[in-house]
């Protein structure tokens, strides 16, 4: 039901809620870790209901898949390959980068690849080759040497192609938190990656949080939302279209309406009942609206304060002055700006990233990115001149310190007694 929603509601219902998930996600992770294969195996029947001998995908089955796509399709896999990868080159700023700072100081950032990531697709409900896409391409453009897959058995034809199209070296057949697990430690089958990205159900999300420090990851990614701001401008039948979109995700999808127009909301609950008439995911998207709900607010500059305390997943502006609101905005993890940018383009066609911080998380975290496939080594390189002019800041700091040895050690370059 769509109902005007209380002050606060988002932090109580929106935080993470993988609490629940915790205790059986701990003994799943333990029987990934001691029984490797043999456990995603066993885990596949009890979870996926699927018979499987082996947790990898032969290549002869990625080709399979082909045949079984139209050639329209595959087409649109590529150019929506082609747009996410031309989005993430232009976030390149080259291996290393050293400026001359004061005269013979020379001081910049080294950008390394990642030797091996792994990338989980979601599965279950629906087949996700868009994520498949998301998570593999900025990983090559970036540089990483190896890039595995894990999805649930037995992946659809679609997913497999987006995953050889976008560049995966490996492909298995293993879903939810065992997945996570068998990439955080390894298995006889599947080598061990050093970061997890992409997005999950509370168990995947749970699996994550544990397995940091053993694997790195991105961030918490799911169930997906969506905030609104809107005012009296704004389309209520494209409002509602967005509102369905994010809500057939998952049963546990959010959608919010803010808006500063208080007759906006009951003409946006009119569409929705009319559109969910024809809706095939409706059972889900029923239960979805039971976490959503609108609130109106006075004015634009309190509608966009209210979605910087929710943060956001995905955050549309259908107001009549969307730059200026931008400006406004905090938090938020992609921004959707004007009636005509339904989040669906950056789901799938746009080339911006679709695998996004959830719950809050975008009030600290970035949506993935080709920095979370490097990490950084700052470069220093100085002269003879350099040292001398700077030797005097440091050897008081090291005295202040009572750390002799450090002012030594500028000393005996410049010959000092």
């Amino acid at each position: 039901m769509w109902e005007q929603l209380e002050e606060g509601f988002w932090k109580k219902n929106r935080v993470s809620k993988t609490d629940s998930a915790v205790k059986d996600v701990l003994k799943i992770i333990d029987q990934v870790k001691a029984h490797g294969d043999k456990a995603l195996i066993e885990l596949a029947k009890k979870f996926d209901n699927e018979d499987i001998d082996s947790i990898a995908v032969p290549r002869d089955e990625i080709d399979d898949a082909y045949d079984e796509l139209s050639e329209d399709l595959i087409d649109a896999l590529e150019t929506a390959a082609a747009n996410i990868q031309r989005f993430h080159e232009m976030q390149l700023d080259g291996d290393l980068k050293l400026t001359e700072v004061e005269p013979g100081v020379f001081l910049g950032v080294k950008s390394t690849p990642l030797e091996r990531i792994g990338v989980y697709i979601p599965g279950g409900r629906a087949p996700y080759p868009s994520s498949a896409l998301m998570g593999v391409i900025p990983a090559r453009v970036a540089g990483v040497d190896e890039v595995i897959c894990c999805s649930p058995p037995k992946i659809d034809p679609v997913t497999l192609v987006a995953m050889d199209i976008a560049g995966a070296d490996e492909i298995y057949q293993a879903g939810g938190a065992q997945a996570i697990a068998a990439m955080a430690f390894g298995t006889r089958t599947m080598e061990r990656v050093q970061k997890i990205v992409g997005p999950g159900n509370i168990y995947v999300t749970a699996a994550k949080s544990i397995l940091r420090g053993t694997v790195e990851i991105d961030f918490p990614a799911g169930p997906s939302e969506i905030g609104i701001v809107a005012d009296e401008t704004a389309n209520a039948a494209f409002i509602a279209a967005d509102v369905l979109a994010q809500a057939e995700h998952d049963p546990s999808s959010a959608c919010v309406l803010v808006t500063t127009d208080a007759s906006l909301p009951k003409k946006v609950w009119a569409q929705i009942e009319k559109m969910m008439a024809a809706a095939p995911r409706l059972k889900i998207i029923k239960e979805a609206l039971n976490n959503s709900g609108y609130i109106v607010k006075g004015s634009a500059e309190e509608c966009i304060e209210a979605m910087n305390e929710m943060a956001p997943e995905h955050l549309s502006l259908q107001v009549a002055d969307p730059l200026t609101a931008l400006g406004l905005v905090r938090n938020a993890g992609s921004v959707f700006i004007g009636p005509y940018t339904p989040v669906a383009a950056g789901d799938y066609a746009s080339g911006t990233n679709h695998i996004l911080p959830t719950a809050g998380n975008a009030s600290v975290m970035s949506g993935l990115n080709v920095s979370h496939f490097r990490k950084t080594s700052t470069i220093q390189m100085i002269s003879r001149e350099g040292l001398e002019e700077m030797a005097g800041v440091i050897e008081s700091i090291a005295e202040a310190e009572g750390l002799i040895a450090h002012r030594d050690s500028v000393r005996i370059r410049l010959k000092k007694k």
